[in-house]
């Protein structure tokens, strides 16, 4: 058995190490050993864990047979650790670019990011149309304008579909907490804002969700917990949400949750799980589960996440939509319950890239009068109208973890990286990027450790609340030493490096967002949660860069797999180059756009006053 082999890795110095196409570094495979737990199984296995001899024991052999003593705990390293993945701002000269003026309020940046659209909402790059298309957030500022809706009707409209949703066949589980009287409330005072000729911003009247990790008024911030609300009250909005309420967004509710961010099937054992809107029995992912669905479903063009691991990308990438994670403190943090304060970042899921890149606009930069550290920026966004005469790109693809994912997701990914090299003759240089599986276990210590840190003082109090499947997981968390997280960092330190070594040579690194696309909801599963480490592996296995080295990233939607299930393609960037990873997927998308399909489950709530005779003007199937 691994765990009694007490040696480590010896680690190759960085200098020695080949990045090479032709390098003779071993790729290592997930290697997870835990079988999936559910019901009375992982009850009876929580209850071992718990146990202070039998589960340190076993907690000792779980960390061996999965190789963390061997590739981390007893490893030696050169490195010094990296505790914080904060970047040196660099210029980086990105191209057909605006800057922002960093003094200018979130309404008049959103304006810039207008003046960034292409001319026509149905302009692509190869002159097709899509066959479907969910409604923007210009379409629903065109409807106000135009005084074919209003923001009060679309609020009625929206409420009634939330209220089909929660109810069986679907019991889609998007919300954890949503109040009808303060979305009409905010609805009202848009409409209000309209009639006058008023609007704040495009983004007025413009439903968005926010993620049960933010804070919103009038909302508790449960985390997707029964109790973490109570000991930490909601007294204000998170910093991302003050820019949006700025803006005139529609705050429509607290979006479901994988609880504490603590797996990765978006399976809320106290909530019921978040469902694919393509197929309700399939899985949403996590941990922004609920915002990913309920941008999938129609029912928001745009929502906020948190991505500590891939939260926002995964739930993204299987549901169909886009998910963007930018640079470390790009967006505020302050108000984000502080659950993995160095992995942890606001991301946006959207329908369309033009969306996301509006919100980016709209939340991004750093608070003039706090700053948690000590890094002045600029942002740039890209002019999308232009993204066609890019030239020179080069895109690193590390082969072998590129093709480790099932048939359909690498077929499929490897399509239309072709597609995009061949339409614009971007060049893709291979590289290799070294112990992969070694950064995964460092960033799962590294998550593992701080979200345990966190919640200490609670703990205990409260432990017994927490589902099945999150105890199993705080168990293990809790099990992580200093030593353990010192050597995670030096992990990052070296990681970093390897990364800067192959951004010195391409713009982005390419992969797919995840390894499978969603796979069932067991019923086994909704009443303790589940205990899927193999699969969760496969589906953080692209995602793990992003977090511990503080990189931006964006999954767009390239295609389905043979059950018509979503496939997403990821572009990971140097710090700060948000703009040229949202040229990439803006561009990747008008490719991709023709094949795109109506999911399963899908709200239409534009449709005009008069196209239905009872008045309801969503419609699911």
């Amino acid at each position: 058995m691994e765990f009694l082999n007490g040696k480590g890795v010896v680690y190759t110095p960085l200098k020695d190490v080949d990045l090479g196409p032709y390098s003779t570094e071993f790729y290592l495979q997930a290697n997870v050993k835990a079988p999936r737990m559910t019901g009375l199984l992982v009850k009876i296995f929580t209850h071992l864990l718990e146990c202070p001899i039998l589960g340190t024991l076993l907690l000792f052999i779980l960390k061996g047979n999965n190789l963390i003593h061997r590739l981390i705990t007893n490893a030696e390293f050169k490195e010094s650790p990296l505790f914080v993945p904060l970047h040196d701002f660099e210029d980086l000269k990105e191209k057909e670019v605006k800057c922002l003026d960093s003094s200018l309020s979130p309404p008049e940046k959103v304006q810039l990011a207008l003046d960034c659209l292409p001319k026509s909402s149905e302009e692509t790059l190869d002159g097709t149309n899509s066959s479907f298309c969910r409604w923007t957030i210009m379409d629903y500022a065109k409807a106000y304008y135009s005084g074919d809706l209003t923001p009060s009707l679309v609020a009625e409209r929206f409420i009634a579909a939330i209220d089909e949703s929660t109810k069986p066949p679907l019991q889609m589980g998007f919300f954890i907490h949503y109040s009808a009287d303060d979305i009409l409330k905010q609805a009202t005072e848009s409409t209000l804002r309209y009639q006058r000729g008023e609007p704040i911003s495009v983004l007025d009247g413009v439903p968005v969700a926010i993620k049960d990790e933010i804070d919103c008024l009038p909302y508790p911030t449960t985390g997707g917990t029964t109790w973490l609300h109570k000991e930490r009250p909601c007294s204000d909005d998170a910093c991302c949400v003050k820019r949006l309420r700025l803006c005139g967004a529609i705050l429509v509710g607290k979006t479901n949750m994988h609880e504490l961010g603590s797996g990765t099937s978006g399976i809320n054992p106290h909530y019921g799980p978040a469902r694919n809107p393509y197929d309700t029995n399939k899985i949403a992912g996590g941990s922004s589960s609920g915002s990913a669905s309920l941008v999938s479903a129609g029912l928001c063009p745009v929502a906020l996440g948190v991505d500590g691991g891939g939260s926002v990308r995964m739930p993204a990438a299987l549901c169909g939509v886009v998910g963007l994670k930018p640079t470390f403190e790009r967006i505020p943090h302050e108000g984000v319950l502080p659950l993995n304060w160095t992995v942890g970042m606001v991301g946006i899921l959207a329908g369309t890239v033009e969306d996301a890149l509006i919100v980016y606009a709209a939340i991004s930069g750093e608070i003039p009068y706090h700053k948690t550290f000590s890094v002045s920026t600029k942002i740039n966004l890209p002019r999308l109208s232009l993204t066609k005469s890019i030239s020179d790109i080069k895109l690193a693809k590390y082969g072998k973890w590129f093709d480790d994912c099932s048939d359909d997701v690498r077929i499929c990914c490897t399509k239309t990286l072709h597609k995009l090299q061949d339409h614009y003759n971007w060049k893709i240089i291979d590289v290799t990027i070294p112990e992969i599986e070694a950064m995964r276990l460092a960033h799962y210590i590294t998550i593992g450790s701080e979200c345990s840190t966190a919640l200490d003082s609670f703990k205990e109090k409260n432990f017994a609340e927490l589902g099945w499947d999150v105890r199993v997981a705080q168990s293990i968390y809790g099990a992580f030493s200093s030593l353990e997280y010192l050597k995670a960092q030096k992990m990052r330190n070296r990681q970093l490096q390897f990364h800067k070594k192959i951004f010195a040579e391409a713009d982005v690194i390419v992969s797919p967002t995840t390894g499978v696309t969603a796979y069932p909801i067991q019923d086994d599963a909704l009443q303790t949660g589940e205990l899927d480490y193999v699969n969760g592996a496969a589906l953080v296995r692209y995602s793990i860069a992003g977090n511990f080295l503080g990189l931006p990233a964006v999954t767009v939607p390239v295609g389905f797999d043979r059950l018509g299930l979503p496939i997403g393609l990821q572009f990971i960037g140097r710090p700060w180059s948000e703009a040229t990873l949202i040229h990439l997927a803006f561009a990747m998308q008008v490719i991709c756009m023709s094949e795109y399909r109506k999911p399963e489950l899908y709200y239409d709530l534009l449709r005009r006053k008069n196209s239905s005779s009872n008045g309801m003007s969503f419609e699911a199937k």
